[in-house]
């Protein structure tokens, strides 16, 4: 099978999600980095060509550049990520589509809610292929966690607990990765809410199976001087009535990448840990508790499908995030990835964003979810 070939926007010297990217867009040899625009900057995006061993004349210098020189090469790029600040997903992403490439992005979808129905709009005018890394739908044992739900292992669910706490953002920000997202010109209306906030709203909704209709919102920049909030707490209630919680802040300090769910029913619970990722605890109504560790024979076929190693060999970030390039791949080979996210849940999310920023600053209270 001859690899896909892929374009990168963005990613450059300094960048941290561009490897990443690469990494987890070649690890199962179905993808290839031919090209890029790394940076605006024409020279470090040349820099940034050389460092990933590209071609020299395939590292340009702007995006219209490449579009138009990938485009017209026998060999050129067959799709495009876009690894750039949330600012910059737009327009990379609507200039991507207009000139005929599909477009797998970094989340969240853009950098407000008005940019995301437009981004909309581009995806369903040209037909193309979109997806959105959300990376924590690509692990095995969240996917193992929606099947078990789907499937009636807890019952209805009751209540919804997802949290996300980190701590590098506890003081001044400082470097390139922190400047630019607390900067409402590049991140957006949201700062914590709409760079980890997001993270955690999808994964409840992806697990669960079920949409949030209303929340209740109270964001704070608690580093003075802050612009963008860097703690959140948020309310939620779900279409079928459960309740949840979802709590995300930057400023707690020594945690690191905590990112956790648990999910009650009426039968049982359950709760996967992100950087336990390899282990997934069901619990039952009778007292039982139940592990289920990846690389086992007690996956479903989905989950069992995206782990590569047998069970005790631990796989994690670059790996999730590896699953939804692979389910890229299948659909630009003409196949179906029902569970890859893309333009619907950009728009969900982009919303969750927009309601709870609105809502915590006007003290507005329970407030509908729409998109």
């Amino acid at each position: 099978m001859k690899r896909l070939r892929m374009a990168m926007v963005g990613g450059g010297p300094g960048a941290f999600i561009g490897p990443v990217h690469r990494i987890a867009a070649e690890l199962d040899r179905e993808i290839e980095l031919v090209a890029g625009v790394f940076s605006a900057d024409p020279a470090r995006s040349r820099a940034g060509g050389l460092a990933y061993g590209l071609n020299p004349a395939r590292a340009y210098g702007s995006l219209a550049e490449m579009l138009a020189a990938e485009r017209a090469r026998p060999d050129g790029a067959q799709f495009v990520a876009v690894v750039t600040p949330n600012h910059d997903h737009l327009p990379s992403a609507r200039a991507a589509l207009a000139a005929g490439f599909p477009v797998i992005s970094d989340k969240p979808m853009t950098a407000a809610l008005a940019e995301a129905r437009e981004l909309a709009q581009a995806v369903q005018a040209t037909g193309l292929p979109f997806a959105l890394t959300y990376t924590y739908s690509g692990y095995p044992l969240v996917r193992e966690a929606r099947a078990r739900i789907a499937a009636g292992a807890l019952g209805t669910v009751r209540k919804v607990v997802v949290e996300y706490p980190q701590g590098w953002l506890a003081g001044p920000a400082q470097g390139k990765q922190a400047e630019w997202r607390v900067d409402p010109a590049r991140a957006g209306a949201g700062g914590c809410i709409g760079d980890i906030g997001v993270h955690a709203f999808q994964l409840a909704e992806f697990v669960t199976g079920l949409r949030v209709i209303e929340l209740l919102a109270d964001l704070g920049a608690v580093v003075p001087g802050r612009q963008l909030d860097d703690d959140c707490s948020v309310l939620l209630r779900f279409e079928n009535g459960a309740r949840g919680v979802l709590l995300a802040s930057q400023i707690e300090v020594g945690e690191l990448n905590g990112l956790r769910i648990r999910v009650y029913g009426e039968k049982g619970g359950l709760v996967w840990k992100q950087e336990e990722p390899n282990t997934l605890m069901l619990h039952h109504l009778d007292g039982r508790s139940e592990v289920i560790r990846a690389g086992t024979s007690l996956l479903g076929p989905d989950a069992a499908r995206r782990t590569r190693t047998p069970g005790g060999h631990p796989e994690g970030y670059l790996e999730a995030f590896a699953n939804l390039y692979r389910d890229f791949a299948e659909v630009l080979r003409g196949g179906e990835a029902p569970l890859l996210p893309g333009v619907a849940e950009g728009l969900r999310s982009m919303a969750f964003i927009d309601t709870a920023v609105r809502a915590s600053a006007t003290r507005a209270g329970w407030t509908q979810l729409t998109v």
